[in-house]
């Protein structure tokens, strides 16, 4: 108290925060909803952003391409076999213009009229129609195995999650069952029975491809369900049918959709490998997995057959991956309004 009493003060010790004269009032900041917070966080992931784009073009260049031109995909024209790329305009920079070690095969082979986008096979069947018709096969497998991981995994696993004790011992070891058969011997048992195609593909999802959004949706609901809210719901006489719908499952529902996400590129992946292998969509039935596997063939003689469904079946799965982690930091709470 010495030292204050002693201490002088001038004029100038103390002056006004604003200076200006301006009125000073409170700011009212605008409420945002969750879903909001989220599409604002995704919309600062540029990578995401160009994913989601480029997703949208081959969704609809996979509905719309295969009837941009005559051919169908398994139209056969004999004496256009291995013919290169040629597309109009582009021809005239010396881009895609036909030609095949210097020579113009279009023009050798009778078809100077003729314009086939990304080539023909050794079948002259038309690779642009076989390309997107293939990407409509992958992303209809892609899809459903979205929905077996929700409709199945996902309610599996909430329901064992939720109900513990010998109910969720029970359904886990059911689980670890089928998680210890391969995939690629489910598909081949399953081809002796059915008919190989899209049908064995997603029959063997269904059996054994839910199991990684089972764990997931079990591991959120064990630490979901011992929050105070659900304790508070649950004195208050909710059911478990209320607490498990609409409790429970708007509260990880964010990771449900991202792990369905990051799915869609293992289903198309598989549904690659099993056609490479000879074990899925039968002939002349195209997917990305059985072009590739077609065009593998022909990689030193004529790469074009390889590298565009390569490169189609590789931005798909790069641009699905750039999806699904954009909407894992998007639905990351850490990671809302930063």
């Amino acid at each position: 108290m010495s030292m204050i009493s002693d201490h002088e003060f001038h004029h100038d010790d103390f002056v006004f925060a604003h200076s200006k004269g301006e009125k000073l009032i409170d700011k009212n900041y605008k409420s945002s909803s969750y879903l909001k917070d989220v599409w604002g966080n995704f919309k600062k992931n540029k990578g995401a952003l160009v994913g989601a784009v480029i997703i949208c073009i081959i969704i609809l260049f996979a509905i719309i391409g295969p009837n941009l031109n005559p051919h169908t995909y398994k139209s056969i024209n004999h004496g256009h076999e291995c013919l290169t790329p040629r597309i109009p305009l582009l021809e005239n920079f010396g881009i895609a213009n036909g030609t095949y070690k210097g020579r113009d095969v279009y023009a050798e082979k009778s078809a100077a009229d003729v314009y086939y986008w990304f080539g023909t096979d050794t079948q002259g069947r038309d690779i642009f129609t076989r390309v997107w018709s293939g990407t409509r096969v992958s992303l209809v497998i892609a899809f459903a195995a979205v929905l077996v991981d929700i409709f199945i995994g996902m309610v599996y696993g909430m329901v064992s999650g939720f109900i513990g004790g010998k109910v969720d011992m029970v359904m886990q070891r059911i689980a670890e069952i089928l998680n210890g058969i391969p995939t690629l011997v489910v598909v081949t048992l399953l081809g002796i029975v059915l008919k190989p195609g899209i049908s064995s593909i997603i029959f063997a999802l269904v059996l054994t491809g839910w199991i990684g959004m089972e764990r997931i949706a079990r591991a959120q609901v064990l630490k979901v369900k011992e929050q105070e809210y659900i304790l508070a719901s649950t004195t208050l006489g909710a059911s478990k049918s209320r607490l498990i719908f609409k409790e429970v499952l708007p509260n990880i529902f964010g990771q449900v959709i991202i792990t369905s996400m990051f799915s869609i590129p293992s289903a198309i992946f598989l549904e690659a490998y099993l056609s490479f292998l000879g074990l899925g969509v039968p002939a002349p039935l195209a997917s990305l997995g059985s072009l590739v596997s077609d065009g593998y063939k022909s990689m030193t003689t004529f790469p074009h057959i390889l590298i565009i469904p390569v490169v189609v079946l590789g931005v798909l799965m790069l641009c699905f991956n750039l999806f699904a982690d954009g909407l894992r930091d998007a639905f990351d709470p850490k990671m809302l309004n930063k």
